[in-house]
């Protein structure tokens, strides 16, 4: 059985109820990290954003994921609904256009398309402290001039967790709202063989994805909403054995990316189980857990080949075709949802979750 189908199985077996009205009017998400990758998340938020029905409660993300979720959480702050779309689109052509000047597209952290296979063979000979002594990271910079951090945690605007993975003892430190500024952003994105280490209060931190991609338990708890909606991006499943080093490095790195999803949603199952019996049922969390609906939109469900594409390909064609195939994703999933949770009300008491 295919994975990413596993985990829709876990889903539908473990958690929530199917909503009377759709789409849910309170909505969080979780946003997986995947390099260029997040490009479809920006679209899947760029068409959630169109929906005035829709407020984001609480949204957690790792590397990627974690900056579409201060981008978006920026735009509101500054701007409301519209802002945070012109932000998202924006950061986006920038990364693209600063990875087509600088050499190698270095530390972007996302490289481009053309240059990821040189520079991933040399990342393999010399560390980022030789190639790179000074951390230089036009990443910062851009992140510094599209977000005003100060009134990002001033005003609050959605609950924000992200992640990023110690380097120390290897587990998941979450940030939250008070917290965010443009090191937390940066370490969540701080892929070891291309980043220096981002230090934080004495610690070292590398990229998130690593650890929580993205974090969920801390979001079901932190969520005031039932509806959570997990944003996928990257593959969990390639048709054929890699045989060439990029080949084998890229599904390395795709498994890795999905194993703290994967033992996630282990965990969530095994929560939602305690929960529906009688001692979860005396819990004070019963209640939560109970209600709990989880769906999901999975970027390789929607983009032919994902598996063999380079997650550090910033050509923005190939960016505008991820973002084109997010929109249409989220289009999907805000009609297509309707009419499968009016659907199993009418045929049967009560699914266990949508998981769409």
């Amino acid at each position: 059985m295919r994975m990413i189908e596993q985990i829709g199985h876990q889903m539908e077996a473990a958690f929530g109820r199917a909503p009377s009205a759709w789409p849910p009017q309170h909505l969080s998400l979780g946003l997986q990290g995947g390099g260029s990758f997040g490009a479809f998340t920006s679209g899947v938020l760029d068409r959630l954003l169109e929906e005035p029905d829709i407020r984001f409660d609480t949204i957690s993300g790792a590397s990627a994921g974690a900056i579409n979720a201060v981008l978006l959480a920026a735009g509101l702050a500054e701007g409301g609904r519209e802002a945070a779309r012109e932000k998202l689109k924006r950061f986006w052509r920038r990364l693209s256009h600063t990875a087509a000047l600088v050499p190698f597209g270095s530390n972007t952290g996302l490289m481009s398309g053309a240059a990821s296979g040189t520079l991933s063979f040399w990342t393999r000979l010399v560390s980022p402290y030789q190639y790179n002594p000074f951390d230089l990271n036009p990443l910062r910079t851009i992140l510094n001039e599209e977000i005003d951090f100060e009134k990002l945690r001033r005003t609050k605007p959605i609950g924000l967790l992200i992640a990023a993975t110690r380097v120390r003892d290897g587990r998941a430190r979450i940030f939250s709202n008070d917290e965010i500024n443009a090191d937390t952003v940066l370490a969540s994105t701080s892929l070891p063989l291309l980043h220096h280490a981002v230090t934080i209060d004495n610690e070292a931190y590398w990229d998130g994805g690593y650890s929580a991609n993205p974090p969920l338990h801390e979001l079901v708890m932190a969520s005031e909403t039932p509806d959570i909606l997990i944003v996928q991006i990257t593959p969990m499943q390639r048709a054929a054995t890699p045989t060439t080093s990029q080949e084998i490095i890229r599904r390395l790195d795709q498994i890795t990316f999905n194993a703290s999803l994967v033992a996630e949603s282990d965990r969530l199952a095994q929560h939602a189980d305690f929960y529906r019996g009688i001692f979860g049922r005396l819990s004070r969390d019963g209640r939560k857990w109970r209600r709990l609906s989880l769906h999901r939109i999975a970027a390789e469900e929607e983009v032919d080949g994902l598996a063999e594409a380079s997650a550090s390909n910033l050509d923005w064609r190939f960016l505008t075709d991820l973002r084109r195939h997010g929109r249409s994703a989220a289009e999907t999933w805000l009609t297509r949802g309707g009419a499968e949770a009016a659907d199993a009300e009418s045929t049967r008491p009560m699914k266990n979750c949508v998981a769409t």
